[in-house]
């Protein structure tokens, strides 16, 4: 694929400094690494911490319980707020993704933490919660685009949107002019989908992804035991790319016939190698396997 920038995120990187993180993701060769507007921090301030380190900011991540009414109005000021930052560092694309994860109790009596990765149809979201999320994040989408900005949703384990069937609900009830896909390739397959499936049948509107793996003999087993997210986590559901069974190779042919531009962010959450650095230079390596 032409015109595509390979960066790393964060997440696996856990008490270490930001100097330290930024350092070694441009030590195991990425071109960037996901940015916001934490901690007060301004664009010119990102700009100047991550090119100290060769790297240019990537689309960061905006985390928010849609579907509660009480939360709309400053979830729309985060919007702005993340919007212009994105803007700002030179980044068109926002993840915006749900949140829920210990928050939102089902019908079942049991948070969606409880039940990642064996969902079931009594564990959604109401029909009024899905309405008001959705007219929450067609909002979110106008606001991002006025700024230049590509609001695009984000698939997680543990939150509201897990499933395929669910994100297909959601994906139905915005507006496709301002609502956009930043999926994450993992969290696809570890909540049940089929991957290639899922971006061969949205390819026109993925902007950016999340690519990530997942260790299907832990996958069996916790789906088996129902485990909880932090037990999957625990006993090794993350892996370094091409050490799963996400069929990378697929997902990109796909993304390179649909003319795909842009960020693809590697995450391995929780990594089992000694360390986060080993652990993105394993997936940069395969990556450039793949002439990426």
């Amino acid at each position: 694929m032409k015109n595509v920038l390979i960066g790393c995120g964060q997440i696996t990187w856990r008490n270490v400094p930001e100097a330290q993180v930024l350092a070694e993701i441009a030590q195991a060769g990425y071109a960037g690494a996901p940015a916001g507007p934490h901690g007060g921090r301004s664009a010119q301030e990102a700009l100047e911490e991550f090119s100290r380190h060769g790297l240019k900011p990537a689309p960061g991540y905006l985390g928010a319980d849609f579907w509660n009414k009480e939360e709309e109005a400053q979830i729309l000021e985060r919007a702005r707020a993340y919007a212009r930052f994105a803007q700002a560092v030179g980044c068109t694309e926002l993840y915006v993704a749900p949140g829920g994860f210990n928050s939102y109790v089902t019908r079942r009596g049991l948070t969606r933490m409880q039940v990642a990765g064996h969902v079931r149809p009594e564990d959604a979201m109401t029909d009024a919660e899905y309405e008001q999320f959705a007219q929450v994040l067609n909002q979110v989408g106008e606001i991002t685009l006025n700024e230049g900005v590509y609001s695009c949703f984000h698939n997680h384990v543990g939150s509201v949107i897990e499933t395929r069937e669910e994100i297909d609900r959601l994906l139905s009830m915005v507006d496709p002019n301002l609502i956009f896909l930043g999926p994450d390739t993992g969290h696809l397959a570890w909540g049940g989908a089929d991957v290639v499936a899922f971006c061969r049948d949205y390819a026109d509107r993925i902007k950016t992804m999340h690519i990530k793996d997942i260790n299907p003999h832990v996958l069996e087993e916790g789906r088996r035991q129902e485990w909880d997210y932090m037990t999957f986590v625990q006993h090794g559901i993350f892996t370094e790319l091409g050490q799963g069974f996400v069929d990378f190779p697929a997902v990109f042919q796909i993304l390179e016939e649909a003319g795909f531009q842009g960020w693809l962010i590697v995450e391995t959450d929780v990594t089992q190698l000694p360390t986060p650095l080993e652990s993105a230079q394993v997936s940069r390596a395969y990556l450039r396997s793949l002439g990426l």
